[in-house]
This record gives structure tokens, sequence and C-alpha cells, in this order.
């Protein structure tokens, strides 16, 4: 098995900009990574959930890859979902993540005649894989989207017998008992990251080093100053930020959730990336004033004013 630097810090599950009638929009991108990384985000996650990556054409997938590649850093980490109902297209998207210089690839499980049992779930990933040794891997357990319902544990345990790349996961699941296992296996080998950031901190108490959340997006200050009240042992101040987190969350889970409600968010802070894809909504005028209005109630603002 090889071993890899593991992820430390926020990345961004950046969201896709596109345009009226929901044509992607990759001018948009440019000044999204200037901001991204001006606010000391760590790297993106790019064709994820929240860049409705599933809903994308594999041509529309590549040209958003394409996009991103050239903000790619020693410090600023270029990871790009590959995954599909198909292990051959995304084995195809993981060979052009490749070319154009991923720092690692992830992949979820096939969403349609989903994988049952840990080995079905690991023979698929090991396909994917296999087609760039070279780059780190990491499976996107995500159950509540994707269906698939595995044992994260069980899967690394079979998965380093056969994927030499397997780098870890993007754990988007409240389980804290089997995140804890994960991290623990192998004498800590795996990078496992935190992918709900209303539970960050949980995370944090258990080992997690890096985060990937649809929230560092529009509010990364909230974030990076938990970050350092856990660093400093300011539980206090680290329990209230995490509070902020889950108030701001509430907001987003009213307003369609944290594609829709995410995208309007940015709209709010100054950065309009357009309509969501069908089958997702896209908030009503009514909707994004309630929007706005019930962020006010949060302190959302205030995390705001201290963008650059």
């Amino acid at each position: 098995m090889k071993e890899y630097s593991k992820i430390d810090g926020l990345i961004a599950p950046v969201f896709t900009p596109m345009k009226e009638n929901a044509d992607i929009n990759t001018v948009e991108i440019p000044g999204y990574a200037d901001f991204l990384i001006s606010n000391g985000l760590n790297g993106v996650f790019v064709n994820g959930s929240s860049g409705e990556g599933m809903l994308l054409t594999t041509d529309e997938r590549k040209m958003i890859t394409e996009a991103w590649a050239p903000f790619a850093s020693e410090n600023f980490k270029f990871i790009v979902h590959v995954g599909s109902t198909s292990y051959r297209q995304a084995q195809e998207l993981a060979l052009h993540a490749r070319d154009c210089g991923a720092w690692a690839i992830s992949c979820m499980g096939p969403t349609f005649l989903q994988p049952k049992t840990p080995l079905e779930l690991v023979d698929f990933c090991r396909q994917v894989a296999s087609v760039v040794p070279d780059l780190p891997f990491y499976y996107y357990h995500i159950p509540e989207r994707s269906g698939v319902n595995i044992r994260m544990s069980e899967f690394l345990k079979e998965g380093q017998k056969v994927i030499p790349n397997l780098a870890g996961i993007k754990f988007t699941d409240a389980n804290f008992m089997e995140m804890q296992q994960c991290l623990a296996l192998s004498n800590g080998r795996f990078d496992i990251t935190h992918g709900q950031e209303q539970t960050l901190l949980c995370g944090l108490s258990i080992g997690v080093k890096g985060a990937i959340g649809t929230s560092y997006n529009f509010v990364p200050r909230l974030y990076q100053e938990l970050l350092e009240a856990f660093k400093n042992r300011d539980m206090e101040k680290a329990r209230e930020l995490q509070m902020e987190s889950v108030k701001i969350t509430e907001v987003i889970i009213k307003y369609g959730g944290g594609i829709v409600g995410g995208k309007a968010m940015m709209k709010l802070i100054g950065i309009d990336f357009g309509l969501c894809r069908s089958p997702l909504r896209n908030l009503s005028s009514t909707e994004y004033i309630g929007l706005e209005r019930d962020l006010k109630e949060t302190g959302f603002f205030d995390f705001i004013a201290r963008l650059k």
C-alpha cells in the first residue's frame, strides 16, 4: 500500500456555475477560485454533490475539471469526483482528471443497482482506481444520496488488499462510531475527511484533520475560527461556533438543502452561479427574501463581513 499525505484544513466542494438555460458557465470559475484561495481554503472538490456532478454530461464534467485545473497548487489541492453508475465512464473521467493535474480522485458507489456487500463495492472502486495508480483514491461515502450503505471499516479492510492507491474516505455521514473505526484502522493509515460541517467539532474530537463541506464555500471564516479554537483547546468557543453552524444549516435545509440553498447563499454574498439543474428546484423570489431574512437572525452576515 502506498502512503499519501493527509488533507489538513478545509476543502470546498464547489458549485457548478450555470446560465439561465442551465448550461454550464465556466467563465465564472476564475473569480470563484480567487475568492476561495484569498479566503484561506485548502483546495476544491470538483463535480461532487454540491457541483451537481451526477446531473452533468461526461463532456460537461470534463469542461468543469479543465476550468479548475489552472488553480491547482501545492497549497490548493485539486480533487475530482469521477463517480458514475458505469465504472468505464468513471475510468474515462479518472484518466481525464489525471491529465488535468488532479491531486486525487474520488468516487462514490454506483447509484443504480447499488452494491450490497463490501466486496462488490471494492471491486467497482478497484476498477476505477486502477487506471490512475499514481493518484490517491478517496471513496466518497454519502449513503443518504447514493443509496450505497456499506460498512466503511469493512470496505477499507478489503480495499487495502487490492487497491494500492486507496488513500481514504470522504466520510459524509453521521455515524461517528464507524468514522472512528476507520480512523483507527491499520494504525491510522487512512485519511478520513469529515463531510458534514454541522458536526465538524464531533469529527475533530475523534481525530479528523481535514474536512470537505458545502458551507466552506460561503462562510469559511466560521469554520476556520472553529478549527483555531479547537487547536487552542478553547472548547467553549468551539462549541459556540459549531452552534452557529447548526443555525445556518437549519436555514439551508429550510430553503432546499445544501445545493439549492447553497447556490442562493453564494448569490447573497455577491457570487451568482445561476440556476440548479433539474430535478433540483430553484428558489422563488419570495423564498430568496425569506432566506436572507432568516440568515440575518443567525449572525451569518457577521461572518460574511470578514471575507476578503
